[in-house]
Parts: structure tokens; C-alpha cells; sequence
């Protein structure tokens, strides 16, 4: 099994730089099968997500359909998937980043009552308080 780092999936979807996007293209359909999947680590996600808002201007609804297909990707297996389902959902209907509602997923399903945050926009989550 292999774990791509956030730059290989950003060169594969940006496609700004080509040779690096042609050999990461290459080097993922070469490692990462149905019965050999590989493996997307929640961190890569919440990477992924700011890069391709930040550096490269995608809109919410374009990052959270590319993280959809990263889900139903049988080539590929992301931790906590079912975790990061329900974070891209609230992402889809949020205003706060990818990440913060991977955090409020992953603490509800730590049993945490709440998480704490001075985030104006993450503290509208469910499951979020803001510190006051």
C-alpha cells in the first residue's frame, strides 16, 4: 500500500505543473488498484482542501465534489471515511473550512460533548462552542 502526499493529488488535479502531474498520475494507477488500494490520510484531506481554496481559488462545491470522488474511489481507501463523509456534508452546507468539520466529526466520534473554538465560522457547526 501506498499513501500519496497532498502535492502528488494536488499536481493530478491542478495539472499546473504537467511532467510532475503525468508522473504522479502514472505512479497512482500503477500502485493504487481495487484489491491494493491507497491510502488517503485525513491530514492530506484537510491539506487538499485549503491548497485547492488558497493557492488555487476553488470553489467549495468543486472541492467537496473532488473529495466525493476521492470517497468513491475503489482505487483508493481514506481513513476515517466515514468520518469524513459527514465532514464533507457539513462542508457542502457551511461556512467553515474542511477541516474544522473534520475536527467536529472526529471529537463527536471521540465522545466529546463539544469542541471549544474562537472560530466565528466553525463555532456555527453542530457540536461546536465558541469561547467566550
Amino acid at each position: 500500500m501506498i499513501g500519496p502526499d497532498t502535492n502528488v493529488l494536488v499536481r493530478i488535479i491542478a495539472g499546473d505543473n504537467e511532467k510532475q502531474a503525468g508522473m504522479a498520475e502514472r505512479a497512482l494507477k500503477s500502485h493504487c488498484t481495487r484489491s491494493d488500494p491507497g491510502f488517503i490520510n485525513a491530514i492530506v484531506l484537510c491539506e487538499l482542501a485549503w491548497t485547492l481554496d488558497r493557492t488555487y481559488g476553488y470553489s467549495r462545491a468543486q472541492i467537496a465534489d473532488l473529495m466525493g470522488k476521492i470517497l468513491e474511489n475503489s482505487a483508493l481507501r481514506v481513513e476515517h471515511a466515514r468520518l469524513v463523509a459527514g465532514a464533507l456534508r457539513l462542508y457542502r452546507k457551511a461556512t467553515a473550512s474542511f477541516s474544522n468539520a473534520l475536527i467536529g466529526e472526529k471529537n463527536v466520534a471521540a465522545g466529546c460533548e463539544s469542541t471549544l473554538t474562537f472560530d466565528r465560522k466553525a463555532a456555527r457547526l453542530d457540536g461546536f462552542r465558541q469561547v467566550s
